[in-house]
């Protein structure tokens, strides 16, 4: 780039700078809606291009443009007219906002100063997409987890001001720190957590038995839908039965365990969909019963990487008090259920914004005499 090209960029005006990052931040806003579809069912994020759910329709550049399309098509399939979530719209407008808000609060018309504001609206992309994916899938993809490690290692050591420090080394320090720190203490609560109040132990009088259908588990006293007992994969329901009933067969004096993808009677490894009933004689069962998974350990790690290991410890602090609020919010609107079903990553991912654009008054109250 010349140097009367390198002025005309440097001297642009501020506004033109936060138009262009808005802009830029909803273009990635709509690869995070790919993102966000296709991650947790495995699929690829490049083939096939951008197509309707429904129907198939591939999508033409000029109907995929970031918001204004969603809007010109008032929300639906131009080519089977099926409603397109609300969420595509969102996610690339929270987007877009994110890349401005990093510009504003991070950028100058210096290069450490746009890749600075780069860096952070990047890292905000990422937290919403897996607060959109926990949500709905209650996972957080490794793409996001652990890449989100290697990337803030890296940035670490390209980018020094990531962490107000001068050196790539005092840089990469930070950065490893936080990862250590972050995975560490997100570690240490999920083990506490099993230890304490992982599993719920519930006992059967005699003559009581649990029946377990294709959508519930129904107990003397309540029937509870699976979805408020299996979060993730490894959630298992365990017990020993005195005695078995499938529809085709009885079995006595086992040990059974139901996760969402495998069903264990004995030594017998079953395919849970191909079991739509099973009534069970037992004297006690053991449910899972955790506030965090071990995504939520991989995924603090990641935030450790950029905002180092004092980001991460108020990470994990202020989203115990933002689950505490929303918890007593729940239970003030009738709906305390609601609180047994939502992941903690989005809680993680709101303290690590609070963070990243409030840190200066943080430390400042949280370290008056300095870091």
């Amino acid at each position: 780039m010349s140097e009367a090209e390198l002025t005309f960029w440097t001297r642009a005006p501020f506004m033109f700078w936060s138009f262009v990052f808005f802009v830029f931040g909803s273009v990635v806003g709509s690869f995070l809606n790919v993102c966000i579809y296709r991650m947790p069912r495995d699929l690829s994020l490049a083939k096939p291009a951008s197509q309707c759910p429904k129907c198939g329709f591939s999508i033409p550049w000029r109907l995929n443009i970031p918001i204004v399309s969603w809007l010109w098509l008032r929300g639906r399939c131009r080519q089977c007219a099926v409603a397109i979530s609300p969420r595509y719209l969102g996610v690339e407008l929270l987007t877009g906002l994110a890349f401005l808000s990093s510009w504003l609060a991070f950028g100058a018309q210096t290069t450490p100063g746009v890749l600075l504001a780069v860096t952070w609206g990047f890292v905000l992309a990422g937290l919403l997409a897996a607060t959109f994916i926990d949500f709905e899938h209650f996972i957080i993809p490794d793409q996001i987890t652990l890449g989100g490690v290697a990337a803030g290692f890296l940035v670490s050591a390209a980018l020094p001001e990531l962490h107000y420090v001068e050196r790539p080394a005092d840089s990469l320090m930070a950065s490893g720190l936080g990862i250590l720190v972050g995975a560490g203490s997100v570690f240490a609560v999920l083990q506490l957590g099993k230890l304490m109040f992982g599993k719920v132990r519930m006992t059967l009088e005699e003559g009581e038995s649990a029946i377990f259908t294709e959508s519930a588990l129904h107990l003397p006293d309540e029937v509870v839908p699976y979805e408020e007992i299996f979060f993730r994969k490894s959630d298992t329901i365990r017990l020993h039965a005195r005695r078995i009933e499938l529809i085709n067969r009885c079995c006595v004096d086992a040990d059974v365990a139901l996760s969402p993808k495998r069903l264990v009677i004995g030594d017998e490894s079953l395919d849970p969909e191909t079991v739509p009933f099973i009534k069970v004689e037992t004297e006690e069962l053991v449910i899972p019963r955790e506030a965090m998974g071990f995504g939520d350990v991989k995924f603090m790690a990641a935030i450790g990487a950029f905002v180092g290991w004092q980001g991460a410890l108020f990470s994990l602090m202020a989203s115990a008090v933002v689950g505490a609020v929303i918890g007593v919010l729940l239970i003030a609107i009738g709906r305390r259920d609601w609180s047994a079903r939502l992941p903690y990553g989005p809680y993680i991912s709101l303290a690590a914004v609070i963070w990243i654009f409030f840190r200066e008054e943080i430390l400042a109250a949280w370290l008056p005499l300095g870091q």
